[in-house]
């Protein structure tokens, strides 16, 4: 059984988030959850959040069978790049230059199936 959480919108680039759930997947979810509690990455709070969605997710899908969060893995996790906010800021000379800040939607799936 698996189930899956998405977060839209974070406020940071897909390539930052990626270095952290490199360090998630496929790890089981109390090690990863432990990991990310304690890392000093903006990207492992939103994560964390994310990925205790998922587990309670996966609770709600089976409400009559009890689940055990030792037997869950991180079976799936990724950043996908989400709309870019396109802002201007005063330059030299009376000209203007564009910040581009990204966003991200993440996407995670937990499993009581070992990979």
């Amino acid at each position: 059984m698996e189930a899956k959480a998405i977060t839209r919108h974070i406020r940071q680039s897909p390539r930052k988030i990626r270095v952290v759930l490199d360090e998630v997947r496929g790890r089981d979810v109390e090690e990863a959850l432990n990991y990310l509690h304690f890392s000093k990455a903006k990207a492992a709070t939103q994560i964390e959040k994310t990925l205790r969605s998922a587990i309670a997710n996966l609770m709600n899908k089976v409400e009559d069978a009890t689940v055990n969060t030792e037997d869950l893995c991180v079976k799936e996790c990724y950043a996908d790049g989400g709309p870019h906010m396109k802002r201007f800021r005063a330059a030299s000379m009376g000209r203007i230059s564009r910040l581009n800040k990204p966003t991200a939607h993440l996407t995670v799936v937990v499993s009581d199936e070992k990979n």
